[in-house]
């Protein structure tokens, strides 16, 4: 489902997905897009965050207490708090305009691939993951601890718990969290992938949660 009020970015988006055999259906609201969820099986959902009746934020919330379908921000905001928490309220993936159809289409089959069906849930029972995020504070503690994180830390670790095992390149990183990810250098993330390291290690020595993925990137340790 395409939640977006210009039809001219919802044809594009539509269009680009039927030339990939996905079947979509399009609305211009937010409230139009709550029926539509409670009336047909939705695989994924694209959402603008700007919308004529509704914050995207807010209606992501709105979806996330009754449904786990990913959910794919789509919005002219490039700002890395919104990057930050529209990830953490349950989004799956961020796309700033004016974007690439063919990359936003890529996206959407990666995604697909991951969550298998409507209803994904991470395989991580809740009582061995060792994360825990507050929401309302932005703040992460690691088996009970308060980790004591800098703003690209914090992001970085939020991406990363937000998808266990799926391993993110450094490019990718920065696009979901630096504000300017063009006006830095990618090894900038392997300092802070160091550092975060580090902080880990102090709660709990023996754990290595951060794995890396040589010539890939990073990922969260999927099992524990």
């Amino acid at each position: 489902m395409v939640i977006e009020d210009e039809p001219a970015i919802a044809d594009t988006i539509t269009y680009a997905l039927s030339t990939e055999g996905f079947e979509s259906v399009w609305t211009t609201t937010g409230q139009e897009g709550i029926e539509v969820l409670g009336k047909e099986d939705i695989a994924l959902i694209i959402l603008d965050i700007g919308l004529p009746d509704r914050d995207g934020f807010g209606l992501c919330r709105e979806i996330r207490e009754r449904s786990t379908v990913p959910i794919i921000f789509l919005t002219a905001r490039s700002d890395e708090i919104d990057r930050v928490v529209g990830l953490e309220i349950g989004g799956d993936d961020y796309v700033v305009k004016p974007f690439s159809p063919r990359e936003l289409t890529a996206r959407v089959k990666a995604i697909l691939r991951r969550s298998k069906a409507p209803g994904f849930r991470s395989n991580i029972t809740e009582g061995s993951f060792p994360f825990t995020v507050d929401k309302e504070r932005l703040s992460i503690t690691y088996f009970g601890t308060r980790v004591d994180l800098s703003r690209y830390e914090l992001g970085i670790m939020m991406v990363l718990i937000r998808q266990p095992g799926r391993v993110f390149s450094r490019r990718r990183l920065m696009e979901l969290v630096w504000e300017e990810p063009d006006s830095s250098w990618e090894r900038t993330v392997d300092a802070h992938i160091k550092s975060l390291r580090r902080k880990l290690r102090e709660i709990k020595r023996e754990e290595e949660p951060i794995k890396t993925h040589r010539g890939l990137g990073y990922s969260l340790r999927e099992e524990w």
